[in-house]
């Protein structure tokens, strides 16, 4: 198992990040997924064998939040929070 954190934007609430968590624990071989509003960060605890960094970074940023160096841009999306 490997474990990476990395930077999330556009996150404006609880129900962001239980999207996010629901949308990287729907990854086949992710273990342990925490999601922090305050850090605008997610560590994720996955099988490499079974998914990658680079999907698990694709699966947030198809539910409509920047990663990593998007992280300065808005989420693409329909505008506003997850919850409006």
């Amino acid at each position: 198992m490997q474990t990476e954190t990395f930077k999330i934007a556009g996150m404006t609430c609880g129900g962001c990040t239980d999207k996010v968590t629901r949308a990287l624990q729907a990854v086949a071989g992710v273990g342990d997924v925490q999601v922090s509003l305050s850090n605008g960060e997610a560590t994720v605890q996955f099988d490499e064998r079974a998914t990658s960094l680079a999907q698990l970074k694709t699966v947030v940023q198809e539910a409509g939040y920047g990663v990593d160096a998007a992280a300065a841009e808005k989420p693409k999306g329909k505008g506003g929070c997850c919850c409006h």
